[in-house]
């Protein structure tokens, strides 16, 4: 299988993964559900792990730790950005940021996609913006949370770079570090702010349905990543705001917005652009 075709299997899976994240969120408290789940998916990669041989070296470890501490920081500052800002604004720019370190990481890397492939880029920021767009309440009277937005971005653009750098030969065990690195530090803050880790009645199922999920599309990430150029990829990856919506249209019965729709338009395009040859 391809690189592209796992980096949109990828974005396929993190966009369920969330919509689970979503649904157990509402009956749970956001730290248990991001914990718990996080410890699901920890165990799932030691499993996988105990069957694929690898040689993973310390650097290989230190840079999945980080990429692990990198993305908990993010997770936790886009929560507070949404709940104490517009999410109109805070979700794409996350996501819209998240893309932009990749891309400019391959670049100093020396990669260099084809003309097809950097406009498929642009087109997939640009549906990442419109996908992530919901209407504005203008009673809230809420701030943007920009800031939180942009390190959120930057922090998880940070963990999709901290992978690429891991060697082939450390097969998942980056994947352990990170999930280590995450559970530890999200416990530890729980536990300063006393917050419960214990899921509501009902939705433990969903609990690891999300965990599960997410770490498949971990895995399948650092595969396409692996195996393809940063950019290209974690673009295709950070598409995985189309997959929510769509299940959320599908299963939920949620009405897509014309801007929504015309986001979900531009990721095929842009799709198609960038696995042209």
């Amino acid at each position: 299988m391809t690189s592209h075709a796992l980096a949109v299997l990828s974005a396929a899976a993190y966009g369920a993964a969330d919509f689970l994240g979503g649904l157990a969120a509402k009956r749970s408290g956001i730290l248990s559900v991001v914990v718990v789940s996080q410890v699901v998916g920890l165990a799932l990669v030691l499993a996988a792990c105990a069957f694929l041989p690898a040689r993973p070296g310390p650097a290989d470890l230190v840079w999945g730790a980080t990429g692990g501490l990198a993305g908990a920081v993010g997770i936790a500052l886009l929560y507070r950005g949404l709940a104490i800002g517009t999410m109109s604004v805070v979700a794409p720019v996350t996501a819209v940021c998240a893309v932009i370190l990749p891309i400019m990481a391959g670049a100093i890397l020396g990669e260099r996609p084809s003309p097809l492939a950097v406009l498929g880029i642009a087109l997939a920021v640009v549906a990442i913006v419109l996908i992530s767009r919901t209407p504005r309440s203008a009673a809230d009277g809420k701030g943007s949370g920009l800031g939180l937005a942009i390190l959120s971005g930057i922090s998880i653009g940070i963990f999709l770079v901290c992978l690429q750098r891991t060697s082939h030969a450390a097969g998942l065990w980056p994947l352990v570090a990170a999930r280590a690195a995450s559970v530890a530090f999200l416990s530890l803050g729980a536990l300063a702010g006393r917050k419960s880790l214990i899921p509501a009645r009902g939705s433990l199922a969903t609990i690891v349905g999300c965990g599960a999920l997410d770490m498949t599309a971990n895995v399948l990430y650092l595969l396409a990543v692996r195996g393809g150029q940063l950019g290209i990829v974690a673009t295709l990856t950070s598409l995985y705001p189309a997959s929510t919506i769509l299940l959320a249209r599908f299963v939920l019965g949620e009405r897509l917005t014309p801007v929504q729709r015309a986001g979900v338009l531009c990721a095929g395009v842009a799709i198609a652009l960038i696995v042209a040859r």
